[in-house]
């Protein structure tokens, strides 16, 4: 794979930074519609023999521009790295998106940060793209911007699946209804999660089904609460687990976690590795149970229908 270049400020993309073609956007999901920008980023630059480079930032600007509309990120900044990287993009620029990113006009937005400081000779953006103070920035106005300034500009129509917009919004509304079988196709891929194992109460253990329980600093958006089927990647392996998703209120409400029981296996020492969890199908809501008899038999049930789902009776 290719290498990333990574910056997290202006200051440090160096100065004799050759042409580059570059995409802006949030990107949040790197879903179809994200890809399909990528894609042409990494075209042009192979056409120009110049640097593909993604703009992209810290946070939503909606967590300084208007906190309470904010929802959590369907991806946290290592695995969007990640993705960016898979896309075949040779770097990636993270704005700090603070007081004075978001007081710059999109005519300084492009005359600062993409003329000066990336050096562009093309830009690839989507048609919903807004950039500068109060997003008076549209495509329209980027196109007049790149008459001035010498780079060329490609809008790269939305993405539809089953005649849908793929966008960020529609992913998160899914993974809200549970549905990680549909949202796969949006972002051809399956959705995850990835973080540290750490140690919880052990409730899982003294049930017979050890759990590992992801720390809740984890990246990747939590679908509804329920059960999955999913698969677990530690170490470069990948193990059949059984997913939930919950505050765990039958024995002792705990704030919402995801946990994962790896089918078939009581010997893994998981405990402070980064695990990767993939979600591959939805198998039940959330329920409180009258007792710890009625959860193990739930529990066990669960497990002998995900070993169907992922196939491992065959």
């Amino acid at each position: 794979m290719n290498h990333l270049l990574h910056w997290s400020s202006i200051d440090e993309v160096p100065t004799d930074l050759g042409p580059t073609v570059v995409s802006i956007g949030k990107f949040d999901g790197i879903h179809l519609g994200h890809q399909a920008l990528l894609k042409v980023a990494v075209e042009q630059a192979e056409v120009l023999g110049a640097t593909s480079a993604v703009i992209t930032f810290d946070r939503h600007p909606l967590a300084l521009l208007n906190p309470a509309a904010l929802r959590l990120p369907l991806i946290g900044v290592h695995q969007k790295a990640k993705l960016i990287q898979a896309a075949g993009i040779d770097a990636l620029l993270t704005l700090p998106f603070d007081e004075a990113l978001s007081q710059l006009t999109a005519t300084e937005f492009v005359e600062n940060i993409l003329v000066k400081t990336m050096n562009a000779k093309s830009v690839v953006v989507g048609v919903d793209f807004r950039f500068g103070r109060g997003g008076a920035g549209t495509p329209e106005l980027l196109a007049e911007l790149s008459q001035i300034h010498g780079f060329t500009l490609h809008v790269v129509p939305p993405v539809l699946v089953d005649g849908e917009k793929v966008s960020s919004s529609l992913v998160r509304e899914i993974l809200d209804a549970g549905k990680v079988e549909r949202v796969a196709s949006l972002l051809g891929r399956r959705h995850e999660t990835t973080g540290l194992v750490e140690h919880g109460l052990k409730l899982g253990r003294q049930l017979g089904f050890p759990t590992a329980n992801m720390s809740r600093s984890s990246e990747g958006y939590l679908p509804l609460d329920g059960v999955y089927a999913g698969w677990l990647y530690s170490d470069g392996v990948r193990h059949p687990a059984a997913l939930s998703i919950g505050i765990n209120d039958t024995i002792q409400a705990v704030p919402r976690l995801m946990e994962a029981h790896v089918l078939n296996r009581k010997d893994l020492d998981l405990y402070d590795k980064e695990v990767t969890i993939e979600y591959v199908a939805f198998v039940r809501p959330s329920v409180k149970f009258s007792g710890v008899e009625t959860l193990i038999a739930a529990i066990q049930a669960d497990c002998d229908k995900i070993q169907g789902i992922l196939d491992l009776d065959s």
